[in-house]
């Protein structure tokens, strides 16, 4: 996509009087010679791959490691089963990026939005939506494209790969466009679209990428709940109308510096953070010990 700034997406938007995911959409089919009908048959795929992850889940399946599986299956229970301390809906968004996360570590099919270790972000803020009929397929699709639109934008502005930016680019980036996409579902307007993704990133900036044992499961899964959490704060403050002081895409620049700044260490390599811990490299060499692999495994491919 060709827009190299938020700023001038949500720019374009208001002086061609259109929507945020129109303006993705349009921009991606003169770049793709695709349709619009064949933009919407793609993202509609895309949607009904992450329906299909959610449906699939097996709350009974564990990773190869041992090391992930089962707690999706836990924290629903605890939702169904009592007053959680961070209401239904947002039990259920927990729940669900747990259960999409540990998809991913058990080999399951996920939909990399925008990468595998950070796939439970941005299904776990729609299908629930989805699922309690607050919104419907039409407008979940157009609003994938306002998330394909800040992904993005990040990419070309900055990176989503925890090899490059830890971990800030991945589960940063999901929830950016997780916040993003938010706005839109409850009729924000461009310019808050953008607000909210700025939030998002910049309460994420420094996060590292420090996979123990260089699997994609601890801490990555339970940092998906962290992005969809803040999702939901960061699209609420800019739908009440909070405005950031910092611009989004300056704070895509900062991330982009930090990450820069980052010892190699804390960029996915497994050598560094909670990984370097004593029961990290305990984990790591028992791993090690049983022939499991232990090698780091890019999450924006696998």
């Amino acid at each position: 996509m060709s827009f190299e700034s938020l700023a001038s997406l949500v720019e374009s938007c208001s002086r061609e009087k259109k929507e945020f995911w129109q303006i993705v959409c349009e921009t991606d089919m003169k770049e793709s010679c695709m349709t619009a009908e064949q933009e919407f048959t793609k993202m509609r795929g895309m949607w009904n791959a992450m329906l299909a992850a959610a449906d699939s889940y097996d709350k009974n399946l564990e990773s190869s490691s041992g090391l992930s599986g089962g707690d999706g299956g836990r924290f629903a229970a605890y939702i169904a089963g009592g007053s959680p301390l961070c209401g239904d809906f947002t039990g259920k968004v927990i729940a669900c990026a747990l259960q999409m996360a540990e998809s991913n570590a058990c080999m399951k099919r996920i939909v990399a939005a925008p990468t595998a270790g950070s796939c439970g972000v941005l299904p776990a803020v729609l299908v629930p939506l989805y699922r309690d009929k607050k919104t419907t397929e039409n407008k979940i699709i157009q609003g994938l494209f306002v998330s394909a639109g800040i992904g993005q934008i990040i990419a070309n502005r900055a990176s989503i790969s925890g090899a490059e930016g830890g971990c800030q680019a991945e589960i940063g980036a999901a929830s950016a466009m997780a916040a993003g996409t938010l706005v839109f579902l409850h009729k924000g307007t461009a310019g808050q679209i953008m607000y909210a993704a700025g939030f998002a990133l910049q309460n994420l900036l420094g996060l590292v990428c420090d996979p123990v044992a260089g699997l994609v499961e601890v801490p990555c899964i339970k940092r998906n709940v962290v992005g969809t959490v803040n999702a939901l704060s960061c699209a609420d403050m800019a739908l009440a109308g909070i405005v950031p002081k910092i611009p989004a895409d300056e704070v895509i620049d900062a991330m982009k510096q930090v990450g820069n700044c980052m010892n190699t260490s804390l960029k996915e390599t497994g050598y560094g953070g909670l990984a370097a811990t004593q029961t990290g490299k305990q984990i790591a060499g028992r791993l090690y010990a049983a022939g499991q692999p232990t090698i780091t495994v890019s999450k924006t491919g696998h």
